[in-house]
């Protein structure tokens, strides 16, 4: 199986490093060429203008259900004309009392072409199976709802 990486870099910007001066954000490289700004979540200092850890995380569960999604309805012959998703993470304390993300909800909105439509129980089984074979989904604790629109 392959390995897959990215590269980070942080640099100090402050004179001196002391708890609540410095700031966390920093680069995240993928592929060799493409550079994402990161940085903590608004509540704790981030600046919201950047991504930060929490949201980096919904996209990657976000984007692997829907890569998931899409080979499933393939195979099953459905035309899919477009997928559109809105991902939240929500931040809270684990059963550990640790602070984690206690939960990501996905809100996915699957159209198709002109003609060909799917009952709500084939859409919300496909959902589940994406759901049950995401690489992502599998690495995650059982905190993810799918809410099919």
């Amino acid at each position: 199986m392959s390995d897959l990486s990215i590269e980070l870099h942080w640099q100090r910007a402050e004179p001196e490093f002391v708890t609540g001066t410095y700031s966390n954000a920093h680069t995240v490289q993928m592929n060799q060429n493409y550079d994402i700004t990161v940085d903590s979540a608004p509540d704790w200092g981030g600046d919201p203008a950047n991504t930060n850890p929490e949201q980096a995380l919904a996209s990657a569960l976000s984007s692997c259900h829907m890569m998931t999604f899409l080979a499933l309805a393939a195979k099953a012959g459905w035309p899919v004309a477009s997928y559109h998703d809105y991902a939240e993470a929500h931040l809270g304390k684990n059963s550990k009392g640790q602070m984690s993300v206690t939960q990501i909800d996905l809100h996915p909105v699957v159209r198709f072409d002109t003609g060909f439509s799917v009952t709500d129980a084939q859409m919300a089984e496909t959902q589940d199976r994406a759901h049950r074979y995401c690489f992502i989904a599998n690495t995650l604790a059982e905190s993810v709802e799918i809410n099919i629109r």
